[in-house]
């Protein structure tokens, strides 16, 4: 099952070379059912690619991918991907049909592409950034400002988030006051930012496997951090769990995407541990 994700927001870490792995099982969509009277609080949003100039589209797996299709002169199908998306060349001899198999037949190649390239742009608009007062980051899909505020120490928290602040349409309003004085590096203030956001994935994927767990009838046992590369997530049979702490950049319904596969791990069989994960773009 590939990722949901429509953007990546890595912040924090440099790009790393990414192994290959295969394809992990589907997830039936009949196990993620709610409980009699309770419906869920999110809609669980698949990964979908975009070309701004698709003429066709195609679904791999859960990953719709809306690609431009051209005609040329040449004796193959090609396939090429790049920041806008993927184009597929074709002989004008060559039916519809027998393309649409060529893409099911590199469809592994193709959102391992698409979702490389994606990350490859997401990490140029992430080096942008420069860590220092009035700096932006995203969490829970909301841009939040950072205030170095040397009046605090905020010992036993380390920062403090206020969405009390009045701002411009279109403008953050969040803010987050970390500790620190306006002389403070740039590695100071990203560490600081990133040991908040990590106390705030612990808190909130504990409260999500919570709400789920009963829903789906499965019972989990421990919830372990990761920083991995190349997962968001992984589900062990023992009933601990690993999720990438970088989900807390994305909004609630992403996030609760994850939080039901990894649990619907649980009730797979057939598996030996630890169950494969919900693999991270890369």
């Amino acid at each position: 099952m590939q990722s949901p994700f429509q953007l990546l927001l890595d912040l924090f870490d440099e790009p790393k070379p990414t192994p290959k792995a295969p394809p992990p099982p589907q997830v039936p969509t009949c196990e993620l059912e709610s409980s009699p009277g309770e419906p869920f609080d999110r809609v669980l949003t698949p990964q979908a690619f975009r070309h701004p100039d698709a003429n066709r589209e195609t679904r791999i797996g859960e990953v719709l991918v809306a690609y431009e299709f051209r005609r040329a002169r040449r004796k193959n199908i090609g396939f090429s991907v790049g920041p806008e998306g993927l184009v597929v060349s074709a002989p004008r001899w060559v039916p519809l049909g027998e393309i649409d198999q060529a893409i099911r037949n590199k469809a592994r190649w193709i959102v391992n592409k698409l979702e490389a390239a994606r990350e490859r742009q997401a990490r140029l608009e992430a080096a942008r950034i420069e860590w220092k007062d009035g700096a932006t980051f995203p969490y829970l899909g909301e841009p939040v400002i950072v205030v170095l505020d040397p009046r605090h120490d905020f010992r036993e928290v380390g920062a403090v988030l206020n969405t009390d602040g009045q701002a411009l349409p279109g403008v953050a309003r969040t803010t987050l006051h970390v500790g620190l004085p306006q002389h403070a590096e740039p590695a100071q203030i990203r560490d600081a930012v990133q040991a908040w956001l990590m106390r705030q994935a612990k808190a909130l994927f504990t409260q999500r496997l919570d709400h789920y767990a009963p829903q789906l009838r499965v019972q989990w046992r421990k919830l372990t951090l990761s920083s991995a590369g190349t997962l968001w997530g992984t589900a062990h049979s023992d009933g601990s769990i690993r999720l990438n702490w970088r989900l807390v950049h994305f909004r609630l319904a992403v996030i609760d995407y994850v939080v039901a596969h990894e649990l619907s791990h649980l009730r797979l069989r057939g598996h030996s541990p630890p169950l494969l994960g919900h693999e991270r773009p890369g």
